[in-house]
């Protein structure tokens, strides 16, 4: 709770002084602060342990032991997701979207907000924001919209997730008894499991959310019906490859480029959403 309040305040302030300052090089220097505060904070609970023991490693095998213990860090729980959404933020400012706002409880309310803090949607500024800024009523139809997606949510992820991932546990903790085949039967289990998971969770913080009179963007749109990986991904955990397509890929040029500079990007975009990049690496795009 610490982390997430103090990161709050930086990024109010933040957005208070882009919006104010005129100068080119304060405002790079703003953003910076930005992205150097929240990647790293993100960096240091994520990664800090995972980069220590393989250095430790490394210097194992050349022979040259290193005694040292890694630090016992807890990872904040929606860390990642209130970093996106507060990069969102500050970014949009920068470009010229987005106004800052003046209202700390709302703006706190935005980061903070617990039905999507966890496990998303990740929110744009511009979509939830002004949300907190209007007055809002029961509305008896939206209400009864909201528990039929949290209902639905919760038979994705009770019924069909966790029925899925008894198999999937079942055949892949014992995978050298089974054959080929049975192996590709855990394997589409495992495909229901985490669609089950990921899009079941979705629709409870989208359910939960339009209880209160708050409208988040759709999450997954039947992305198994996809027909191709290009359209799949446009469908899979839409805030979260919107995010990196408005924030990642067009910064470094997009598809207004050359060819080798085009699977650059789509590379560099895809490897970053599927954590084979340090977070830290999204410092060097042209924002």
């Amino acid at each position: 709770m610490i982390l997430i309040f103090f990161r709050t305040l930086v990024d109010f302030t933040i957005g208070i002084l882009l919006d104010q300052e005129k100068d080119v090089f304060k405002r790079r220097i703003l953003l910076f602060f930005s992205l150097f505060f929240n990647l790293g904070t993100l960096g240091f609970f994520k990664y800090y342990n995972f980069f220590f023991e393989n250095f430790v490693n490394v210097f194992s095998i050349f022979g040259v032991p290193i005694q040292a213990n890694s630090l016992n860090i807890i990872l904040p729980v929606g860390i990642s997701f209130y970093t996106f959404q507060t990069l969102s933020y500050t970014l949009d400012i920068y470009k010229g979207k987005l106004k800052a706002t003046r209202d700390l409880p709302a703006f706190m309310a935005f980061i903070s907000f617990f039905p999507q803090l966890v496990a998303g949607p990740i929110e744009r500024a511009s979509n939830l924001l002004p949300q907190f800024l209007t007055k809002r009523t029961f509305n008896n139809s939206e209400a009864a919209d909201g528990l039929s997606q949290i209902l639905w949510g919760l038979f994705k992820k009770i019924v069909i997730a966790d029925n899925c991932a008894k198999f999937a546990n079942q055949i892949f903790n014992n995978s050298t008894s089974y054959e080929g085949s049975t192996l590709l039967l855990g394997a589409v289990f495992f495909t229901f499991q985490i669609y089950g998971d990921f899009s079941g969770y979705s629709d409870i913080a989208i359910g939960t959310s339009r209880l209160f009179g708050f409208n988040l963007m759709k999450n997954f749109a039947f992305p198994y019906f996809s027909r191709d990986i290009a359209e799949f991904w446009r469908r899979w955990h839409i805030s979260l490859s919107s995010w990196f397509k408005d924030y990642v890929y067009i910064p470094l040029g997009g598809s207004k480029c050359g060819k080798r500079q085009q699977v650059r990007n789509v590379s560099f975009s895809f490897s970053v959403v599927c954590g084979m990049v340090p977070i830290g690496l999204l410092l060097f795009g042209d924002f």
